[in-house]
Parts: C-alpha cells; sequence; structure tokens
C-alpha cells in the first residue's frame, strides 16, 4: 500500500503543471518568488545577483547527466554542509533518491518535446512520519560572475542538485535558514530513516584493538545494510569551527562515508589486515595528507590491478580513503540513519516498527505562563537529565556537530540565566513552574522537575516471554521554518521508560522502577537502543524544561510485534459489569520479590510459578525451571472494593499431569502505607510446619486512587 504524501502549502505538482501547459506558460511560485525574502532574512544579497532559469544558464540543461552521484554535489557559499553531506549519501543508493526525487524520468528535460517543459520540478521530505511533497519552479539564484550561488553540479548542465537544495530551503523558509545544522536531521529528512549518533571514545579506541575492531564491524555492518554514514570532528573548547588540522582535516565539518572495507595486505612476505574507511568532503576537496591519501607512499605497494580487486577506489571528486585506526585517531562524533524498509536494512521477519503521534501540550483554556526551571530534582540511582546542545549556527560551510553553543553550558547556561532573571524579578527564587501546573497539562519537563515530569504524555508497551531488543525513537516536529520570525530553535527533548506494573492500564501516578532513559538534546531526533526484559513498560517523552509545548513522534522497534498505546486516563473507566459493584476505594500495589526454601531436601528443585489474587483479579507469573530460590520481581497493582479482604500469593509446582500448590502467603494491607516489606511463612499446600519456605513481599497502599 503506497504510503501517503502531504503537499506542502497545498500545492499540486500535476495540477499546476497542467495548468502551465494549457497556458503555454513557465510556473512562477507565488509561495517561494525569485526576490531575497526567498534567499536570506538577516543579510543583504550580493552584488550583481540575479534569477535565472536553467535554460539562460546553459544551452542544453539536465536534470541528470550520466545518471547521479556524489560528484554532483559542490557546497558553493551557503554553509549548509550537514546537508550537503547526507545528499552525497543519498545520492550512492538509488532506492532512496528516487524516493526524494519522484518521477525523475518525467521530470527530465526531453529536448525532442520542448512544449512539455513547464518550468516546475518536485521533490519529496520525511516530515514527523509523512512524506511532503515540495513544489519549485526552476529559477535559480546566480551570482555576478555567472555561477549558480548554491549547491551545484561538477557538470555545469545537471541541476538536480540545485533545484533539490531549492526544494528544501523552501521547506526550511529560505536559503538562509539551511546554515548550520546537524546532519542527523537531513538524513531523517531524506529517508525517514532512523538516525543514532555515535561518540567515539577517542582514547580507548586508540588503546584497545579488541574495542576498535567492533567499532568497524559496526560501521562495515551498517554499511553492508545500506545504511548512511556521516561523521565529524567536534572542536573542543576554544577551537574554532571550520579550523583546519595538520592532517588536512576540517573541524566542525561533515564527511560522509561512502565505504568501509577489510583486507589483507601482502607486505615484506607477511599478510597484514587492513582496515579502510572511504569518505567524501561535500567541498569536492580530498584535503586529507596522512596515510593513504592521494599519492601517499602507501599506495605504491600495490598495483592499479590489486587496487581495483580490493575495491580500493576514489569514484569521485572529494573521496579519499584513511586507515580506520587513524580514522578513530581524528573523528569524535560518527551519525548511523538505518532504514526502515525491509528490502533495506530490515528484514520484515526481524525488525518491526510501530509509532504513535503526541503533544506536549498546556491544559485547556490554561493562560500562558511564564517557564521557569524548578531546582526540585528526583534521583533515582541513575545520573539526572541533563541537556546535551547539538544545533550548529554560524558561517559559511558550518557544522558544528555536537558541538555546544558558545564552546560551554549550552542549555545549562541557558537554566541558569533563566533562574538568575527569576530571582531578580520577584527577590527569592520560589515556585516556578510546577506550582501554577494544572494537572491536565501534559508538558512537565525531564525527571529533574518531580512535581510536573508525569502530566507529560505516556504510552504503554509490553515485552513478552523472554528479553527483547529494542530501538526507540522520540522526533520533534521542525522548526527551522520560524526563524525568519525569530524563532526556529529546537526543543531540549529526550525520554524516559519506566517499568510498570504488569496489569497497568492506567496513566502512572508515581515513578517505581526507572528501565531506561535517553540523552536530552535539542535535536530533532533522539534514540536510544538496548534490552528489556519481559513486563510492562511506560515511555515519556519530554522537553527538558516544563511548560514547552510541540508536537512530536514516538516510534518503536522491536524483533516481534510490540504493540504502542497512549495512555489518557487516571483511572480504567470500569466496565458494564463493575457498574453494579462498589466502587473502588483503597488501591495497593505488590511486589513480589521472590521466595526461597522451596527445594526439598535431596530432591530436585521444582519448576516454579507464582499466582497472586485479590478480590476478582488474579496475576500468573511464568515457570521458573528448577529453582528453589526464584526471583519473580512481579509487580501488580489492585484498585480493591473490600479493602478488608486479604491477598493471597500462592506457589505452584508445575508437573506433568497437573500443577501442585507449594503453599499460600497472605497479605492484610492498612488503609494507607508507603512501600512496606513483608517476609510470609508459605503454608498449607506442599508445606509442612517448620519448613522453610517463604515470600519476600513489599506493599503500597492509598486511599487516594491516583496516589500509585
Amino acid at each position: 500500500m503506497p504510503e501517503q504524501v502531504n503537499h506542502f502549502q497545498g500545492q499540486s505538482f500535476h495540477k499546476l503543471r497542467r495548468a502551465c501547459l494549457r497556458r503555454g506558460a513557465l510556473f512562477q511560485d507565488p509561495l517561494f518568488p525569485a526576490t531575497p525574502q526567498s534567499l536570506f532574512y538577516r543579510r543583504k544579497p550580493p552584488p550583481g545577483l540575479t534569477w535565472k532559469r536553467p535554460r539562460e544558464i546553459c544551452k542544453d540543461p539536465r536534470l541528470f547527466v550520466d545518471g547521479i552521484s556524489t560528484r554532483d554535489l559542490h557546497q558553493g557559499s551557503l554553509g549548509n554542509c550537514w546537508m550537503v553531506a547526507a545528499i552525497s549519501c543519498l545520492a550512492s543508493e538509488p532506492s532512496l533518491w528516487k524516493k526524494v526525487i519522484p518521477d525523475h524520468v518525467d521530470q527530465e528535460w526531453n529536448p525532442k518535446r520542448p512544449n512539455l517543459y513547464a518550468g516546475i520540478f518536485h521533490f519529496r521530505f520525511w516530515r514527523l512520519g509523512r512524506w511532503t511533497d515540495v513544489v519549485v519552479d526552476d529559477r535559480l539564484p546566480v551570482s555576478s560572475d555567472g555561477v549558480l550561488l548554491f549547491c551545484r553540479s561538477a557538470t555545469p548542465r545537471e541541476f538536480w542538485s540545485a533545484l533539490l537544495e531549492k526544494a528544501y530551503a523552501k521547506l526550511n523558509g529560505c536559503y538562509e535558514a539551511l546554515e548550520g545544522g546537524n546532519t542527523t536531521e537531513a538524513l531523517i529528512d531524506f529517508t525517514g530513516g532512523v538516525s543514532e549518533p555515535l561518540s567515539l571514545d577517542r582514547e580507548a579506541l586508540s588503546q584497545h584493538s579488541d574495542q576498535r575492531r567492533a567499532f568497524f564491524q559496526t560501521l562495515a555492518k551498517a554499511h553492508e545494510r545500506k545504511a548512511l554514514i556521516t561523521c565529524s570532528i567536534r572542536p573542543a573548547e576554544g577551537e574554532t569551527v571550520e579550523s583546519v588540522l595538520d592532517c588536512g582535516l576540517v573541524r566542525g565539518h561533515a564527511y560522509g562515508i561512502t565505504a568501509v572495507r577489510k583486507m589483507r595486505l601482502a607486505e615484506m612476505g607477511w599478510m597484514s589486515r587492513l582496515f579502510m574507511v572511504r569518505m567524501r568532503n561535500p567541498w569536492g576537496t580530498t584535503d586529507w595528507t596522512g596515510a593513504w591519501s592521494q599519492g601517499s607512499q602507501e599506495w605504491h605497494q600495490m598495483s592499479r590491478a590489486e587496487r581495483e580487486k580490493m575495491g580500493l577506489i576514489v569514484r569521485d571528486v572529494g573521496e579519499f580513503w584513511i586507515d580506520f585506526e587513524d580514522f578513530c585517531q581524528y573523528f569524535t562524533d560518527v551519525v548511523v540513519c538505518r532504514m526502515v524498509e525491509s528490502s533495506l536494512l530490515w528484514p520484515s521477519s526481524h525488525w518491526k516498527e510501530v509509532r504513535c503521534y503526541g503533544e506536549w501540550a498546556s491544559a485547556p483554556n490554561s493562560p500562558p505562563s511564564t517557564i521557569y526551571p524548578s531546582n526540585n530534582t528526583l534521583s533515582l540511582g541513575k545520573t539526572n537529565a541533563k541537556p546535551r546542545e547539538t544545533k550548529q549556527r554560524g558561517n559559511r560551510k558550518e557544522a558544528r556537530l555536537g558541538e555546544p553553543k558558545g564552546g560551554k553550558g549550552g542549555k545549562r547556561e541557558q537554566v541558569k540565566a533563566v533562574k538568575k532573571k527569576k530571582k531578580e524579578e520577584d527577590g527569592a527564587e520560589v515556585g516556578g513552574w510546577e506550582a501554577q501546573m494544572d494537572k491536565r497539562s501534559r508538558c512537565g519537563g525531564c525527571i529533574n522537575h518531580r512535581d510536573t515530569f508525569l502530566h507529560n504524555p505516556q504510552f504503554m508497551f509490553e515485552v513478552r516471554g523472554k528479553e527483547e531488543e529494542m530501538l526507540i525513537c522520540l522526533q520533534q516536529e521542525d522548526r527551522r521554518i520560524q526563524r525568519k520570525d525569530g524563532g526556529g530553535e529546537n526543543l531540549p527533548i529526550g525520554f524516559e521508560v519506566l517499568k510498570v506494573e504488569v496489569n497497568r492500564g492506567s496513566r502512572v501516578q508515581c515513578v517505581v522502577e526507572q528501565a531506561a532513559s535517553s540523552v536530552y538534546m535539542d535535536s530533532r531526533s533522539v534514540t536510544l537502543r538496548g534490552a528489556l526484559t519481559p513486563g510492562r513498560y511506560v515511555v515519556l517523552p519530554t522537553t527538558f524544561l516544563p511548560g514547552a509545548t510541540g508536537r512530536f513522534l514516538l516510534r518503536l522497534f522491536s524483533h516481534s510485534h510490540i504493540p504502542l498505546r497512549k495512555l489518557k486516563e487516571d483511572l480504567l473507566s470500569p466496565s458494564v459489569f463493575h457498574c453494579f459493584l462498589p466502587q473502588p476505594t483503597l488501591v495497593t500495589t505488590v511486589y513480589l520479590r521472590r521466595a526461597s526454601g522451596l527445594r526439598p531436601p535431596k530432591q530436585k528443585a521444582p519448576d516454579v510459578y507464582a499466582i497472586v489474587r485479590c478480590e476478582n483479579d488474579t496475576i500468573r507469573t511464568h515457570v521458573f525451571k528448577a529453582e528453589g530460590n526464584p526471583e519473580f520481581n512481579l509487580r501488580a497493582i489492585f484498585y480493591r472494593r473490600y479493602p478488608s479482604t486479604h491477598i493471597s500469593i500462592e506457589l505452584w509446582s508445575r508437573g506433568w499431569l497437573w500443577d501442585s500448590m507449594l503453599g499460600e502467603a497472605r497479605l492484610q494491607t492498612a488503609e494507607s502505607e508507603r512501600s512496606r516489606s513483608h517476609v510470609i511463612d508459605l503454608r498449607g499446600g506442599q508445606s509442612r510446619p517448620g519448613s522453610r519456605g517463604c515470600v519476600y513481599v513489599e506493599t503500597s497502599s492509598s486511599v487516594c486512587l491516583t496516589d500509585l
């Protein structure tokens, strides 16, 4: 089933093209006109700049000349190497660029039928889970010397890269809005994939060859499965973006990885392993001067035929090879964009995707409030959330991937500044957003803000059977188009994964167990990969500060199909049958930790499972094979209509023909208690007086049904 495509600003390519052909006129885009406003929002256009159509630039223009390749890209005078590096990766995979450039054959110039040319093109970009079709006319900005001002091809009559850049500029508001960015964003926009930023520990990789080999295998496997890979050198404090290292590499500049090779090289009668990476500079220049650089002595060790046999070839302008050990010595950040189509990276039997849309929103009809960070923090055995700055802003050809703004602090400095301002205005730092927030709000900030954190949107999923490897990706809506109006900054975002009761069906009211936590970054996308044990989980996508609003997309990838649903209610609505019963007056959580002493003397330990019963609710664990001291780690929540009745915990031994009960423990809870521990001897069943079988349980209860 084809994916639904949205028309950007309501413009339909086919309708507009037909209208132009009927009139016999070339298309002029009224929504992105050939004016300075489409170019810049802060500075003036350079002197002598004009807008020209391709036929005014050369005699025989083409969308493509001899196909599409990375040599078709030269960055021009705009600081958008982050975008150009992503496009260069895109150009190497036909199944990807054909999505971004739809109907590429029909859009091509036809010299035999010039009357079919209407001066209109369209391109598609993936935005918040949907492909967006962007229409542009063919008027391009040209400098006073007659050369395209921005992205251009090495072949003067080829225009696909310039027109694609124009469509992306329109999507983002203007050309200047593309100044400074993150390759992760562009890779997602061009593919709809999932980008994982990888931070390199250069010291560990240089000292430990096993870690270096493992990281090489990660990149090789990703490249083999058609993932797109880019990398950069993050400037350290005091270093400037685009400063050049002695080896010729450029700090803060995005490079594309176009090949990963492992081979054996005969040297002085010995066979040595060679780990190599082929890279491309979007500027179209090969600046690397180290080992295996152009003309270096390493290339004299093998003939041209041997190079071609091993795949050590350079295809395009700007490409060069580098030894992987040198790569690990210089580069600090790698971005791997993995495709989700089964035909590319993940076979349908291996990874499956589910997604949910959400919004960080204020309470209905609530007045706007100033956002102040709280100094309340919540520690759950992990480091509290801290934002990381990933935005890049600056001059020509700039891409500060992962560099803190201003060299230090980033959002931390912003947080301090807001707190200071609050102190100056009110005389003391009091209240903050937490004191003002309506419980209906869904913008509670990160887990540091304990009073409002659980007000965020909540999404639940369940891992069944065995441990599951999962990839969770949070993407926020793009704000770059707001740069013209003084906005456009990404929100610092992240998410928490909480392990909850196995029978929970409503929103979480208190944090009990933190299963995983992402970093917080002002990036369009935040990703976390890891393994989760069986159980029920709730994901809370959050902004770093309370009160920030915006839309987001939550994507979850797993080996088996795992449903993901939004939790809307603080309490589950009663069924028709329950409407005739008394309303619950007490909520109790039971944490069955473990049991001990279940193995009879001189006998094999039984196959054990537990059943927790409370009124009409029954929760059962899986079977623990041959285990005399099983670790159940089971959490359950019960909304009780008859608080005076006990909660029973039964332990059973699984048999060939029938199961037998090993014993029972009964719990009696008070109306209001917090985390009370119990050690209860088993009674009844096969347990005998004086036996040591017992269970270890923790309980909490509250008369307020939304406390737990």
